[in-house]
């Protein structure tokens, strides 16, 4: 075993909702105690994608959850298991064993009710909890997590996201939908419309928001911007049916190309539109533009000269 010490969250964590977020704390209370780190363990890519050949739709990816992880509840490591063939046939035994405890170092293992792991998910809470006993370590199994009689999943809250339901979807993850990537060159929009745009994109495999104009916050360079955000296929502009997420960053100036950014969504303002012209598009972010400003006054949100970034 190696000489680090670690308390570990199992699980996939996609979102890091407000269910995930039991764990994450039970973890950050158990490790002082036990002079260990607290750490958690995620999949890359979800165990379904191998063992079904298709996954769900991802909220999140295993950056973007470590991310949160680390920024929201104070894990220090995040251990990116690789979901291979290899992984898929370990027994459940030799993955607590030997994978988790001489590998990782794990002195107690914290999971959810619904865990399972192992080959064929013949693991679940009852036998990691007895394993952990034979094997001298500390384990919690966490009950599920419910907010207005519905139990917090990342299921749910996929199908909120999925259809624009930002506030709602908030109040499950305990944070906004989060969006994280490296701004790329578009097609200057930004530009021939007299405002500043960057253009990110939904990662392959991740839930597409409905389409639509948002409310967002992007985190750069250690400064917040109010942000029109918009989801969908830029009708006025594009015949096409390509996928784009294009924002106007209120009362910014600069260049932010190959620069990575944090968007945070948090309300849906109207669906997508096809304007009889560029004018009459520009015309209608100007209002946008007006919307997000008064959304984030009314909401008490910090800007950027408030808030630093969180690291």
């Amino acid at each position: 075993m190696e000489a680090t010490k670690r308390v570990i969250a199992l699980g996939f964590f996609d979102g890091v909702h407000l269910g995930h977020a039991t764990l994450l704390r039970r973890v950050t209370e158990r490790a002082p105690a036990l002079g260990a780190i607290p750490a958690a363990l995620t999949y890359d890519p979800h165990p379904e994608a191998i063992i079904l050949g298709r996954g769900a739709p991802l909220l999140s990816s295993p950056n973007e959850r470590a991310d949160l992880m680390r920024r929201l509840y104070g894990i220090q490591e995040i251990i990116i298991a690789r979901f291979d063939r290899e992984m898929m046939r370990m027994g459940w035994r030799e993955f607590v064993a030997d994978y988790l405890v001489k590998r990782h170092g794990a002195v107690h293992l914290v999971a959810g009710h619904d865990f399972h792991f192992g080959y064929q998910g013949q693991g679940n809470p009852f036998r990691l909890a007895q394993l952990c006993r034979e094997l001298g370590i500390g384990c919690d199994i966490i009950p599920p997590v419910t907010m207005d009689g519905i139990t917090v999943s990342s299921t749910y809250i996929r199908t909120l996201v999925a259809q624009g339901e930002m506030e709602r979807a908030a109040q499950f993850l305990g944070h906004p939908h989060t969006l994280s990537d490296t701004v790329a060159h578009g097609k200057k929009l930004g530009s021939t419309l007299g405002f500043p745009t960057i253009n990110l994109r939904i990662p392959d495999g991740g839930v597409v928001p409905a389409h639509g104009v948002y409310a967002t916050l992007v985190y750069v360079d250690g400064e917040i911007y109010p942000t029109v955000t918009n989801v969908g296929v830029r009708p006025t502009v594009d015949d096409g049916d390509q996928l784009s997420v294009e924002g106007f960053l209120l009362d910014f100036e600069g260049d932010l190309y190959g620069k990575t950014v944090r968007r945070e969504l948090y309300t849906h303002l109207r669906g997508e539109e096809k304007f009889a012209d560029l004018a009459a598009l520009r015309a209608q972010v100007m209002v946008d533009a007006q919307t997000v400003r008064e959304y984030f006054s009314a909401s008490g949100e910090k800007h950027a000269e408030d808030v630093p970034v969180e690291h």
